[in-house]
């Protein structure tokens, strides 16, 4: 398989593209479905809720934060994490402009 050579695409294109990976594993939904519910909690908080082990979660977290769908702030000795909400505005218009073009635009496809 060849290399993404992203460097062909706009900023705008890669931003989403990283937004869209970040959340293709069902527990980063689940993670953004739990923190949607509370607003905010720390990391044990989403270990009791979820079928996966502590250090599984740090992991999920960590690459939610790291493209931007979720921030963290210390709290003592422990990270509270909430939605970004920016970024997650990002992405609903983005989503939004496609379900606007695919009910304005649609055409038969043949299968």
């Amino acid at each position: 398989m060849g290399l993404t050579k992203t460097e062909n695409f706009s900023a705008h294109q890669n931003e989403i593209a990283n937004l869209l990976k970040a959340l293709a594993h069902p527990a980063r939904v689940a993670i953004i479905d739990y923190l949607l519910s509370v607003d905010e909690c720390i990391c044990s908080d989403i270990v009791h809720k979820l079928p996966l082990a502590q250090p599984t979660v740090s992991q999920h977290l960590r690459e939610l934060k790291n493209a931007g769908i979720i921030r963290g702030s210390i709290e003592g000795k422990s990270i509270c994490y909430c939605i970004d909400e920016k970024n997650i505005e990002k992405l609903r218009l983005y989503l939004d402009g496609i379900i606007s073009s695919n009910t304005t635009n649609a055409k038969s496809c043949l299968v």
